[in-house]
């Protein structure tokens, strides 16, 4: 795994996020408002994402638009750090390629999955810390567990005291599948279009190939993460007892069964059209950066030559 790569992938998901956090926020909010109960039976603070920013801009300020940051910062840089060098590095060494020389979809959604999990799990403290904070809000608009932490580190070190070790990766195995299928389906559709564009000539332009693929990447990942999203958004927010037992779900298929039981489908699928937004433009971002970084890199490294 070459290094570069593996701080560029960190670096061009971070310069993402700073745009797509406050959408993040709404996202999680929807998720967890009428958490295990019937459609139609409880209070919607959050009715639409343009409602929702003005509902949380009003109750808990601007600055509440960015709340989970730092954590959503970490867990961004550790997991693309991962994913996108490990895509980088089968793809340099023609691990996603088939006998002809073309981009396999197969190999792509294999290795995007495979550093995906990987990311996920490593990066997992963050993402539970980041969820949790998203979730904070005013007590006029507060929906699921609020767990009133002050800060990341404060966070993390309250989640080690109570848990230790396991504690901080509670739920880390329900991320996995999130993480599997959302980059597998991303890195895959991210390489295959590039190709495609490519080869018949629709767009040629590399800074407009990128955005064009990572766009269309992005649209198909937000389909195949919705579901996972939302179960470990459920399984991270909740509340744990003594024991450090969760206080509503025993684990992930318990969370699926329940969602379904009484949320319905439509529960598995919360926050779909601020997933979307988020994920679309996020996608986009972190593919662009990226392969512009890589350009940059390898310009960089011909001029020294030189």
């Amino acid at each position: 795994m070459d290094l570069s790569e593996f701080l560029l992938g960190g670096l061009a998901s971070t310069g993402a996020t700073f745009f797509t956090n406050p959408i993040e926020v709404i996202k999680t909010r929807i998720q967890l408002q009428g958490e295990l109960a019937a459609r139609g039976t409880y209070v919607e603070p959050y009715k639409g994402l343009f409602q929702a920013f003005i509902t949380v801009a009003k109750n808990d300020g601007w600055s509440g638009l960015q709340k989970g940051l730092v954590p959503a910062l970490y867990f961004q840089f550790i997991i693309n750090s991962f994913r996108l060098s490990i895509y980088q590095m089968a793809l340099n060494k023609g691990w996603m390629h088939t006998k002809n020389g073309d981009i396999s979809f197969g190999l792509g959604l294999f290795w995007g999955a495979a550093g995906g999990a990987l990311g996920s799990y490593l990066s997992s403290p963050f993402f539970m810390v980041k969820t949790q904070l998203q979730s904070q809000a005013a007590k006029e608009i507060a929906v699921g567990y609020q767990h009133h932490h002050t800060g990341m580190m404060p966070a993390l070190k309250q989640i080690y005291q109570k848990g230790g070790i396991i504690g901080l990766w509670r739920g880390a195995l329900a991320t996995i599948p999130r993480a599997s299928l959302g980059s597998g389906a991303q890195i895959a559709t991210f390489g295959k279009t590039k190709e495609f564009l490519k080869e018949f000539n629709l767009v040629t332009q590399p800074v407009l190939n990128s955005f064009t693929a990572g766009l269309f990447a992005g649209s198909v990942m937000s389909l195949a993460i919705t579901p996972p999203d939302v179960i470990t958004t459920r399984l991270y927010n909740q509340g744990v007892d003594e024991h450090g037992r969760g206080l509503y779900y025993k684990g992930y298929f318990d969370c699926v069964v329940k969602i379904l039981r009484s949320e319905g489908i439509y529960g598995m699928y919360k926050g779909f059209w601020a997933n979307y937004l988020r994920i679309a433009p996020h996608s986009t971002l972190v593919l662009l950066f990226f392969d512009e970084l890589l350009r940059l890199r390898d310009s960089y490294f011909v001029k020294h030559k030189m």
